[in-house]
């Protein structure tokens, strides 16, 4: 049986959500909190995949996800390195991406400066909830999106205040076009990139960019939500695809499949 945790933490309101997505791609899920991680009352390693939920994790103090990934990376930062290094998926969404960005494991270990990038506060300067375009970027290094060619037009919700990408020097941001880590980047209902015209972009992400991979593609940080477009009647429209599945499935649908491949 392939198994999943959803990680929370005070303030995560994205955990049930996230589960049923996992569950409905086939996946047996645990809601655990963190305390019970960092205790070593459940194994972290008995799981086959991690996910970091949305939300507002310690009510986003300091800056959004820095007190989540400061507990993780002072209890138990081996583990979750060993988790990544053995190749293992660990899927970060909303708030669950700030934190990975803050621990490190995003855009990777092999980056010199941690954290690298950062997730900064809106350009618009207020909180963004709405449904966006996103373009994917990978030629199939990550193995969230291997479901979806290249090129084609995803329907996300977003929502947050702190989601614009930026990066610590601009070599950083070269490396990751350059290493196939740039897996989603806002776009318009045409398919062109929003070359950060709002609200195509909603946050004023540098190169656009709404999501990305580590340098193995088995670590994913993304914005939008794909577990609110798991189903065809989320949707702000009509679609016929007639298997009643939205956009955000197909994030989980493979990782559960990638999963069943290549760790069991």
């Amino acid at each position: 049986m392939i198994r999943v945790l959803v990680l929370r933490a005070p303030g995560t309101n994205c955990d049930k959500e996230t589960a049923r997505a996992l569950r409905e791609a086939g996946a047996e899920v645990d809601i655990i909190h963190t305390n019970k991680i960092i205790n070593r009352d459940v194994d972290l390693f008995k799981y086959h995949g991690l996910v970091f939920p949305g939300g507002f994790s310690y009510g986003d103090r300091v800056r959004a996800g820095a007190i989540w990934a400061a507990k993780l990376k002072a209890k138990m930062w081996k583990e979750l390195v060993d988790f990544a290094e053995e190749e293992r998926p660990i899927l970060g969404i909303c708030n669950g991406f700030q934190v990975l960005v803050e621990l490190g494991l995003l855009p990777g270990l092999s980056y010199d400066v941690t954290p690298s990038v950062a997730l900064a506060p809106n350009i618009s300067a207020h909180f963004e909830a709405r449904w966006v375009y996103l373009r994917h970027e990978s030629s199939g290094k990550c193995v969230f999106t291997r479901g979806i060619r290249k090129g084609e037009i995803l329907r996300m919700p977003v929502a947050h205040s702190e989601g614009r990408f930026v990066v610590y020097k601009e070599d950083i941001l070269r490396r990751l076009i350059e290493n196939d880590q740039v897996v989603f980047r806002y776009a318009k209902p045409n398919g062109n990139i929003a070359n950060g015209e709002y609200p195509y972009n909603p946050n004023g992400s540098m190169y656009d960019i709404a999501g990305i991979c580590n340098e193995k593609g088995n670590v994913l940080g993304l914005m939008p939500h794909p577990e609110r477009a798991v189903y065809e009647w989320q949707l702000p429209e009509k679609r016929s695809n007639n298997i009643g599945y939205a956009d955000g499935w197909y994030i989980f649908k493979s990782m559960v499949e990638y999963i069943e491949e290549e760790i069991l």
